[in-house]
């Protein structure tokens, strides 16, 4: 295994020495791995901005904790590849005795540290991966999956599109796990709405070059093109998009998973008009604010994206979970964690239910427009919130296995 893998380690141990409440945590310690695309295409939505975000959970937790816990958390890059993310996962959980991995982004690395996690009988606390089967045909009792999925951005933005107008549709799909979800999905949304579906088109993860792709989507003549993709792949199919003049054609574009720092990185001439749901906006409230701005102090001056909020959400609930439960034991702090009521500065009161799914709000927005904001990272107009009720599927919906 490359050197590289854990080159990008990093650790902070937080509080003070092991008491009698921690006579049931392994080794004493409760050890927090973040799993996630340093350096790529996801680097910006995700990365060391989740460390921070993890960071910051913890010391949060332990200016109220009374239980002594020491915590530690350490980071790795899985290089958006399941092989990679799996070998991480068992040295993490065999040699390095980590507890619970956090975020991993890519569905395909995600899906397969669902599994390792519930063999090794660990905790994954999900954030940055989309795919809606974490809590449906693949769910585990080892999981939480906490920001967003491909159900909530289907039903968030392809129902809202479609009821405004936009009602046939061709995709533009990254050719993985994460893609072909949130195409199924949406599909599924876009039907259900009274839309139709013309066609799609599927390209490599990551791409580079989507000139070809376009052109079929526009020769489609559909209303919308879906991008069913991410990150640095979506940055580069609306400005390949732009380049060949296919919104002021008439076509719209749809950016089925957008977040803020890929608005920061397309400015807001490219960006304005955009509409997408996120879980998560820095300007929501005087919470999120204060909280963001101790997040950009500490991390170059950047707003979290929803992804690094959720991180924070997870990691925090968890410990006050491993507190209550006065175990790292994978299964018990699960149920622990879904037997509390979740509550955080960011995400407001919630729960996690029976699949796994944490629930809370959601939210449509538009990107503004160059004249509409006020400054740096001001970029969203809330144009509609999803009650927590109707933002994720269904609980029987899914088909999980550990709802009865």
């Amino acid at each position: 295994m490359k050197q590289k893998l854990l080159s990008t380690l990093v650790a902070a141990a937080f509080g003070v020495a092991a008491g009698a409440a921690q006579a049931q945590i392994t080794d004493g310690v409760v050890k927090i791995g973040v799993m996630n695309d340093m350096s790529g295409l996801y680097a910006d939505i995700s990365g060391p901005g989740a460390l921070v975000a993890a960071r910051l959970a913890v010391e949060d937790f332990q200016k109220t904790s009374k239980a002594g816990l020491k915590v530690e958390v350490v980071g790795a890059d899985h290089q958006n590849k399941p092989d990679v993310g799996s070998t991480v996962a068992r040295t993490w959980y065999d040699v390095d005795k980590v507890d619970t991995i956090v975020d991993v982004p890519t569905s395909s690395v995600a899906l397969a540290i669902n599994q390792i996690t519930r063999d090794k009988n660990k905790v994954f606390l999900n954030s940055g991966a989309a795919t809606s089967d974490l809590t449906g045909k693949a769910c585990s009792p080892n999981t939480v999956h906490w920001t967003y999925d491909t159900w909530m951005l289907a039903n968030g933005t392809g129902s809202a599109i479609v009821k405004t107008g936009g009602d046939s549709w061709f995709f533009l799909t990254a050719d993985y796990a994460f893609g072909h979800a949130l195409e199924r999905d949406t599909t599924a949304a876009v039907l259900k709405s009274g839309g139709k579906v013309l066609g799609g088109v599927r390209h490599p993860f990551p791409g580079n070059d989507f000139s070809s792709f376009l052109l079929q989507a526009q020769s489609s003549k559909a209303k919308v093109i879906a991008l069913a993709n991410a990150g640095g792949d979506t940055i580069n199919s609306i400005k390949q998009a732009s380049e060949f003049g296919i919104t002021k054609s008439g076509q719209n574009l749809a950016g089925m998973l957008m977040f803020i720092n890929d608005v920061h990185s397309l400015g807001l001439n490219t960006a304005q008009g955009l509409i997408f749901t996120e879980s998560f906006y820095w300007d929501l409230n005087d919470n999120t604010r204060a909280w963001s701005k101790r997040f950009a102090a500490a991390h170059n001056g950047k707003m979290p994206s929803m992804v690094q909020a959720g991180v924070y959400g997870a990691v925090l609930h968890y410990l006050k979970a491993v507190e209550a439960a006065k175990t790292d034991t994978g299964t018990k702090v699960v149920e622990q964690m879904k037997a509390m009521a979740t509550d955080d500065v960011l995400f407001g009161k919630g729960s996690i239910r029976a699949d796994g799914r944490k629930i809370h709000p959601a939210y449509l927005v538009e990107v503004k427009k160059p004249a509409e904001s006020k400054g740096p990272w001001d970029y969203y107009k809330i144009r509609a919130t999803i009650p927590a009720d109707q933002a994720f599927r269904p609980l029987n919906a899914g088909d999980c296995p550990l709802v009865k």
